[in-house]
């Protein structure tokens, strides 16, 4: 069993993920209203993924015999400036989730539960990659901007970016 504060933590981190679903959702319907439809499949299938990541800890929290909570959610943006608010805003989600997961693996340590510490390096890691990711886009659209065959070429390389599904 989890100790209550870190389940409380985990629990808030599982609303945190359902809510980045939710964003990036909301985000690439704003894409596809936009024309964008590569930024908009890239940002739909980033929220499939953070979907994934609720349920690893949702699973992982019953797993221990605590029990997963799955809190209320506010509704996320659905208007944006231009593209490169779109990916400020995700670039600057990803930073904020990164801080939370610092803060658990923080708390684990505390607690000295090993096991959860393990666990949460899955994480530490995807966050890494996250950061790095959306960055890179913003640091594309600094070079080329976004405006006319910019942002169509930028669009067609997010759009890139999308694992091909077999």
């Amino acid at each position: 069993m989890l100790k209550e504060n870190l389940l409380k933590k985990l629990n808030d981190q599982v609303t945190a993920e359902h809510y980045a679903s939710n964003l990036y959702l909301a985000m690439s319907s704003w894409c596809q209203a936009q024309g964008l439809n590569g930024a908009a499949r890239f940002l739909s299938t980033h929220s499939k993924e953070e979907l994934e990541h609720m349920y690893k800890l949702f699973n992982y929290i019953n797993e221990t015999g605590s029990m997963a909570i799955v809190g209320a959610i506010e509704a996320p943006p659905s208007d944006f400036e231009d593209l490169k608010d779109v990916f400020e805003q995700t670039y600057q989600h990803e930073l904020l989730v990164t801080s939370r997961i610092n803060e658990l693996v923080e708390l684990t340590l505390n607690e000295k539960d090993y096991s959860t510490f393990n666990f949460l390096q899955w994480y530490v890691a995807e966050q890494h990659e996250e950061e790095a990711l959306f960055k890179g886009i913003l640091d594309r659209m600094e070079i080329v901007g976004i405006k006319g065959r910019s942002l169509f070429m930028l669009d067609q390389e997010i759009g890139r970016l999308v694992p091909v599904q077999q």
